[in-house]
C-alpha cells in the first residue's frame, strides 16, 4: 500500500544529532503514555522526511530501564513514521564480531525485567506476530546501506536484551554465550515490540563496543573502552543513515503495516472510552474512533 515515506531514527549512546538535515524543527509531544525521552527532531534527508530521536535524551541522561520506550514509539507513529532504523551500542558475544563492527539484528531474547512493553493493558488485549521481531524490508535497506559506506558488518544475529544499567557478571555472561547469541545490549527489544504493535517496520543496527566480560584474553567491559569504540562508531552510524534514507522503497512489501489486524482480541463493544482515547492512533481504523 503507498503511503507517505517517513524514516525515523532512534540514537543510541554517543549518537544524539543526524547531521545533513534540512527544514530542522524541534516538535514536543504530550503521549498518553507520559513524556518522550527528548523533542523529537523532523527534517528532510535526501529528499526523505526524517524523524530523530536520541533514546537516552540530549546528554545521555535516561537508565536504559528509565526510557519511556512507549512514548518514544507513539510519538514517531504520531508524527507519521513509517519506517524506523534503531541504532543501539552493544557487547559481542562471538570472537568474530570485533570492537567497532556493526550487526544488523534479526532476533531478539528478553533478559529484562522492570519495564512496560505493550500498548494493550487495561481493558485491551492484543496479541501480535513477533516470530519474526525484524522487518525484513528495513533489514536488507541497513544491510545495503552499511555495505555502501564500507563498515564491517554482519548479516543477522541475536541480540539478548539485559536490564542493566550493570554490566553483565562474568557467570552471565558465559550462560549468554552457551545460548549462542551474537550481541547483548540493554534497549532494543522494547521498541522492536512496540513498534509491531504500532504497526511500523523496526530494525535494528547494533554497533559492537566492547566484548562484554566473557572473552579471557580481553578486559572486563569498561565504560572508559565502550566510549572510545563509540566515538569510531558514531561517524560510521551518521553515514550509514544517510546512506539507508534514499535506499527506502516508496511501497511497504511486508506486513508490518497490517500487524493489528487480526491481533486484537477484544470485543469491540467491550473496549473501555478510556482505552479507546488511549489507543485511537494505534485501533482506529479497526474498531472504529472513540465516541466523542
Amino acid at each position: 500500500m503507498s503511503e507517505p515515506l517517513t524514516m525515523g531514527v532512534i540514537g543510541g549512546s554517543g549518537l544524539y544529532e543526524i547531521e545533513g538535515l534540512t527544514n530542522v524543527k524541534e516538535v514536543t509531544l504530550a503521549t498518553p503514555f507520559g513524556a518522550p525521552s527528548d523533542s523529537f527532531v523532523t527534517g528532510e534527508l535526501h529528499g526523505v522526511r526524517m524523524v530523530f530521536l536520541p533514546r537516552h535524551g540530549r546528554g545521555h541522561r535516561i537508565s536504559p530501564s528509565e526510557i519511556n520506550f512507549r512514548a518514544n514509539i507513539w510519538g514517531l507513529k504520531k508524527l507519521g513514521v513509517t519506517r524506523v532504523l534503531s541504532l543501539s551500542a552493544v557487547g559481542s558475544m562471538r570472537e568474530d564480531i570485533h570492537p567497532g563492527d556493526f550487526v544488523v539484528i534479526d532476533q531478539f531474547i528478553d533478559r529484562t525485567r522492570h519495564r512496560a512493553d505493550t500498548f494493550f493493558t487495561d481493558g485491551v488485549v492484543a496479541h501480535v506476530m513477533f516470530a519474526d521481531p525484524v522487518c525484513a524490508q528495513m533489514r536488507s535497506v541497513a544491510l545495503e546501506a552499511a555495505r555502501a559506506v564500507g563498515v564491517k558488518v554482519h548479516d543477522g544475529g541475536t541480540y539478548v536484551n539485559m536490564e542493566g544499567p550493570q554490566f553483565s557478571t562474568r557467570a552471565e555472561s558465559k550462560l549468554y554465550r552457551s545460548w549462542g547469541v551474537d550481541v547483548i545490549g540493554m534497549t532494543n527489544l522494547q521498541e522492536a515490540k512496540l513498534a509491531r504493535e504500532a504497526e511500523l517496520c523496526y530494525a535494528t543496527i547494533a554497533m559492537a563496543t566492547d566484548y562484554d566480560c566473557w572473552h579471557e584474553e580481553h578486559e572486563a567491559v569498561t565504560v572508559e573502552a565502550v566510549i572510545a569504540v563509540m566515538g569510531k562508531n558514531v561517524g560510521n552510524a551518521k553515514a550509514l543513515v544517510k546512506a539507508a534514507a534514499p535506499r527506502l522503497p516508496a511501497v511497504r512489501a511486508c506486513g508490518c503495516g497490517s500487524a493489528l489486524a487480526h491481533a486484537i482480541m477484544t470485543a469491540k463493544d467491550r473496549i473501555p472510552q478510556s482505552a479507546r482515547e488511549r489507543l485511537g492512533l494505534l485501533i482506529d481504523k479497526y474498531v472504529g474512533p472513540a465516541a466523542s
